[in-house]
This record gives structure tokens, C-alpha cells and sequence, in this order.
């Protein structure tokens, strides 16, 4: 069976998810845990408590609990996903499962120490024509997206995103003071690279992070508007009109 939509708008259509998934065994994003699994050893430990966002079918999750990561918490918008991946994975205590919306975790303030995520950002921006001018529709719910990110990690908890956006395109999204936290860039692949964000609640963006703020900032100011007198003469007004 074909999984391509006709369209890549259907990528942001739950329905079009939950008619994948009643067929579809498993698809993996980005390639599957084992292509960076060396990089996230050095940011996650065992121990260490998972929210896995928009997990799909992927295999990630299995393969995470297998290497040793036993509290794993999975979530994903399709009902579908959610009820065929739990059967799936039923006999691993430790992991859970969960319908959700990305932009509204109903997780409690700091109950995670690590936030995971494959290409589920990548999914939402499927309609962007072009990465440097985001729409402010997508804009809006990836800002709210981070916030809860931001909110459910604990205090040096690690939002890890794993993405095919190198960092000119996706930094201008991460890199806000508002969500404490500081980032580092990784990469993985031959010929073609992905790469691995790892951003750390309560440090501080680096100067450079800090740098490209201020001017994404400055850049979204509104040009200032002319102020015109009200009581000046109405013809010399006119004459000044270039037509």
C-alpha cells in the first residue's frame, strides 16, 4: 500500500494518521534509534523519566526500552496510533501511552527529565513555503508546542529534537529566553545529515543563541507609520501625495 498523500497538507490531518496506522506496521522518521542512539546515551540516562512526542509507529520506543530506558511515556494525536501501539508494547511495565495534542501536554509542571521528539515538529510545518518566513498560524502553535515542552521539563531536564532542519531554519524557532533553556547542535548520517538538538532547562542561550534572538526580535518590529498633523492645511496635505 501507498502511504504518500496526494498532498503534504495531509500530513497535519489526524484522519489522514489514523487511516495510515490501521495498516501500516512501522515507519521510522529520520532513520530508527540505533543511527543516533550514540548521541543521546550522552544526554539521557536510564533512569531517567521520557516523554516521547508524536511517537507514530515508529520503533523508537521499543528499541529505547530495550537499551535500558524503562519509563518511557509515549504520546501522539491518533487515537489509532496510541490504542495499536499500547497492545503492542502491553507486555513492558514501565510504558505508557497517551492520545494527546503536542501544543496542550495534561502533564502536571516538571514531570519529565527528558522530552523527545522525531520529525513530529518537521510534520507540522509541512505547508511552509519556505523556512525562513514561517506562517504565523504555524508560528503561533509551534511557540505554544515549546511552552509546554518548556513547562513539563524538570529543572535540567533535556528537550531533544531530532530533526532533517539545519540549525539556520529551526534555531530561529528554538532560540527564545522565554523557555530557559540553552541549546546544542548535533549531527548523524552519510551524504544526507540529520541532526540533534538537545536543549537544557535553566542554562542560559549561548551569545551567539542570545545574538540571533534579539535580532529575530528586531526583525518582527512593525516599520513605524507616519503621524500627520490634523490641523495642517488639507491642499498642502494633498500636494505632497506622490501619484
Amino acid at each position: 500500500m501507498n502511504y504518500l498523500p496526494d498532498d503534504n497538507s495531509r500530513y497535519k490531518d489526524v484522519d489522514y494518521w489514523d487511516e495510515r496506522y490501521k495498516t501500516e506496521p512501522c515507519y521510522d522518521w529520520l532513520g530508527c534509534f540505533s543511527k543516533f542512539q550514540h548521541l543521546l546515551e550522552n544526554h539521557i540516562k536510564k533512569e531517567d523519566s521520557i516523554l516521547i512526542l508524536g511517537c507514530g509507529n515508529s520503533s523508537m520506543s521499543g528499541d529505547m526500552y530495550s537499551a535500558g530506558y524503562h519509563s518511557i511515556t509515549n504520546m501522539d494525536y491518533s487515537s489509532v496510533c496510541i490504542s495499536t501501539m499500547s497492545a503492542r508494547y502491553s507486555d513492558c511495565p514501565g510504558m505508557t501511552w497517551h492520545q494527546m495534542d503536542v501544543s496542550q501536554l495534561s502533564f502536571p509542571d516538571a514531570s519529565f527529565d527528558v522530552i523527545l521528539e522525531k520529525a513530529t515538529l518537521d510534520s507540522i510545518m509541512v505547508e511552509e513555503k519556505s523556512p525562513w518566513e514561517v506562517s504565523h498560524q504555524t508560528a503561533c502553535f509551534i511557540h505554544k508546542a515549546l511552552a509546554e515542552i518548556s513547562r513539563c521539563l524538570k529543572p535540567g531536564g533535556r528537550f531533544v529534537s531530532v530533526t532533517f532542519a539545519n540549525p539556520l531554519f529551526r534555531k530561529r524557532l528554538y532560540a527564545r529566553t522565554m523557555y530557559n533553556w540553552s541549546i546544542k547542535k548535533y549531527s548523524y548520517g552519510e551524504g544526507f545529515q540529520y541532526f540533534v538538538y538537545v536543549m537544557t532547562k535553566g542554562e542560559e542561550l549561548s551569545q551567539e543563541d542570545a545574538a540571533l534572538e534579539k535580532k529575530l526580535l528586531e526583525d518582527a518590529k512593525p516599520p513605524p507609520t507616519a503621524v500627520h498633523n490634523k490641523n495642517e492645511d488639507k491642499e498642502d496635505y494633498l500636494s505632497n501625495i506622490d501619484l
